[in-house]
């Protein structure tokens, strides 16, 4: 079995190697001592006989001294091999130590990073399961925002946008009966939406959207781009104002300012901030330009409006149960003195049956004091007998 390998001077060798090559080293030096003890022996022979014998005996001594030298030095290769085994052995251990700490730290790091993946790859999803949502909404949006533009940019749908959107606030804001879409007026003419106010007179609703006009004024560049746009807007409202204007103000029959809604704050307030004399020209046409908040607003007013004339149509009715309730009110008062005469009666009758009470109760203590008090008393009692008896009582003492 090969000998474990020992670290001499940063180089690895065998204990079977090291004995090997000490044995070798000795060897070799035997044999030129003894290779040496010849050529001098053969000299000696050579030069003197009688020296051969003290030479015999100097290379005894000689080889015996090489013989404890290699006896010595094979006890200290054998001391040396076991230090290196010991050495060996605690290096192993020490080794396998440090394995088996890097291996557990390994470990560990490798848990922790397991885990921290784990982790990381959680959140990831959770956040791809929201990107995901957010695209799927991004997506829906784009749809409906191009829906959107496809509407506007048809001029039949984008006024059936903003009559849409006129009808579902006059629908949410007043009752059944009080307005009509597209009611008819004497002269024909069919307005979007007429309210019926107290008067019998509607009151005129017409939508308009100038999103053309509105359109290029916006992506104007340049400043003659921008005068035209702004001429054709106010040709374009002036327009819009005309007509409703010459078609659904009559005298009489409707009253004498109408609405025009702008379905749209954006455009109702770029008109009001860059056109405000579009603005005034319709205000003195008696047409007033509405946003869908002004509108609103205006059917609140218009509300209130129909309440009070509800109340001033009303007013005798309520005066009516207004007296009625004044006539409950008097003989509920006389039905309250009657029970207020019958509590005072039954408190007099009650004071009355208190005094009887009484009474009776002092009559029962004279009784009492009547009692005899034994055999003893007898005597007395014919003095009671012959006493004249006490005048009968009267009912009420």
């Amino acid at each position: 079995m090969d000998q474990p390998l020992l670290a001499l001077g940063g180089i690895a060798v065998s204990l079977n190697a090291l004995l090997a090559t000490i044995a070798a080293v000795a060897m070799v030096t035997l044999g030129s001592v003894v290779a040496i003890v010849s050529a001098r022996g053969a000299r000696a022979r050579a030069v003197e006989a009688s020296t051969s014998n003290l030479l015999a005996q100097e290379v005894e001594e000689r080889i015996g001294e090489l013989a404890r030298v290699q006896s010595d030095m094979a006890g200290r290769v054998q001391t040396m091999g076991e230090m290196l085994a010991g050495r060996q052995a605690e290096l192993m251990q020490s080794v396998s130590e440090r394995l088996d700490a890097v291996t557990h730290r390994l470990g560990q790091s490798m848990d922790t990073t397991a885990t921290r993946t784990v982790e990381g790859l959680r959140h990831l999803h959770e956040r791809l399961a929201v990107i995901d949502s957010a695209q799927k909404n991004l997506s829906e949006l784009t749809s409906q925002v191009t829906s959107l533009r496809e509407v506007l940019a048809n001029k039949q749908a984008r006024g059936a946008f903003g009559q849409g959107r006129m009808e579902a606030i006059v629908r949410d804001g007043l009752p059944t009966g009080a307005y009509e879409f597209q009611f008819t007026l004497s002269t024909g003419m069919r307005p979007d939406c007429a309210i019926f106010l107290p008067d019998k007179r509607p009151l005129v609703i017409d939508a308009k959207f100038p999103l053309e006009a509105i359109t290029a004024h916006r992506e104007a560049k340049s400043d003659d781009e921008r005068k035209r746009a702004a001429q054709r807007l106010r040709q374009d409202i002036g327009k819009h104002v005309g007509d409703i204007a010459g078609k659904y103000l009559i005298p009489g029959e409707t009253q004498e300012m109408a609405l025009m809604f702008v379905p749209s704050e954006s455009v109702y307030a770029e008109l009001h901030d860059g056109f405000d004399d579009i603005v005034q020209k319709a205000y003195r046409a008696r047409v007033v330009l509405v946003s869908p908040s002004l509108l609103m607003l205006a059917i609140q007013v218009v509300q209130q409006i129909q309440r009070d004339a509800r109340m001033r149509e009303a007013a005798s009715q309520i005066q009516s149960e207004v007296g009625h309730l004044a006539d409950d009110l008097g003989r509920l008062r006389e039905r309250v003195l009657k029970l207020q005469n019958h509590f005072g009666q039954a408190n007099e009758d009650v004071r009355q049956i208190l005094i009887s009470a009484e009474k009776i109760g002092t009559r029962a203590a004279r009784i009492e004091e009547l009692e005899f008090a034994g055999e003893d008393a007898l005597p007395a009692a014919s003095n009671v007998i012959a006493a004249p008896l006490r005048p009968k009582l009267q009912a009420g003492e």
